[in-house]
């Protein structure tokens, strides 16, 4: 079958990694199901397996993609959590967690495997395309807001790096849910599209909000940092899921995080009952991804270019 894979780890040019081509379909194992893939959405986790970041030369060649949708084996539409074995269900009891791509080949490919358990109905209102979107990057901004912010309708949120996947699902997820967004970007075409998508102001990185906030998504690391702590109320909670610019900030701010009280909570991820929550959400609400680009998959290059350049808002979808 066809697939984009990771042949080689390349920690300075990870692209030169990147291979599309022919590989083994998957085969069947107890307790897993078979979905043909219709549609698959790109993370910067993609990138960072062909950096070799939780991927090791001795599990190459990796089919790359985390997240999916498709046909299963009885003929319905679903959407895959991407998380194994988070409670042993299809792995071995002592297995711990870890994410499709680190062990198991991915979703970019004609077809995937996976636990049984980890196969979601997809909901009729949402396309292949979009539902493809959810399973890390929205469910990453779902988890942040609404389990590890702890926000209700409201409240004030600050999302640091307008235009990124987890950043631009937050934006969509805070004003549906609503919230008062606040977003930052240097590009002003990228703070133009955040206040179409929502936000009640979007300001250039590192600005001054007019207020300070409740809460800070943070998954730009340590070129935001600062701003992020700065920005918050007395109190107030920054849930980190990234560091796109790097994880050691210039400057901890320790004296101002204990001073307030503030709360710093990392997140990962989220479980399958937030998904199927997510997936209610987007479905009752009319919640939709933002898509930047739909492209068919013997063009995966041209999506990781677009994402590795940061010359993106919102999603870059694969379909098959």
């Amino acid at each position: 079958m066809f697939a984009a894979y990771a042949a080689r780890i390349d920690r300075d040019q990870p692209l030169t990694g990147l291979e599309l081509g022919e590989r083994p379909a998957p085969e069947n194992r107890p307790g897993w199901t078979t979905v043909n893939v219709r549609a698959a959405s790109l993370n910067h986790h993609d990138l960072w397996s062909l950096r070799g970041v939780g991927l090791g030369e001795e599990a190459l060649p990796m089919i790359l993609g985390c997240d999916a949708a498709g046909i299963d084996q009885d003929g319905n539409e679903v959407v895959l959590h991407s998380v194994i074995g988070q409670t042993g269900h299809g792995v071995g009891p002592r297995e711990g967690r870890s994410i499709l791509t680190e062990k198991y080949q991915g979703t970019f490919a004609e077809q995937v495997t996976v636990p049984e358990w980890n196969v979601l109905p997809k909901p009729a209102g949402l396309t292949f395309e979009e539902a493809a979107c959810l399973p890390t990057a929205w469910l990453t901004a779902y988890r942040m807001l609404f389990t590890n912010a702890g926000v209700r309708p409201g409240d004030s949120v600050l999302v640091q790096g307008a235009g990124g996947g987890v950043a631009t699902a937050a934006i969509v997820l805070g004003k549906a849910a609503g919230l008062r967004v606040f977003a930052t970007s240097r590009d002003e075409a990228k703070r133009k599209r955040a206040l179409e998508l929502g936000a009640v102001e979007a300001l250039e990185s590192g600005a001054r909000l007019p207020q300070r906030v409740d809460a800070v998504i943070e998954t730009v690391g340590a070129a935001t940092w600062s701003h992020s702590v700065k920005s918050l109320r007395p109190g107030g909670t920054l849930v980190i899921s990234g560091a796109t610019s790097g994880p050691n900030p210039p400057a901890a701010e320790l004296n101002r995080i204990f001073f307030l009280e503030l709360k710093v909570v990392g997140s990962t991820m989220g479980t399958k009952e937030e998904l199927a929550d997510l997936l209610s959400f987007c479905a009752t609400a009319g919640v939709r991804p933002v898509i930047d680009a739909v492209l068919p998959l013997d063009r995966a290059r041209e999506g990781f270019e677009k994402m590795a350049g940061g010359d993106l808002f919102g999603k870059v979808v694969l379909t098959v």
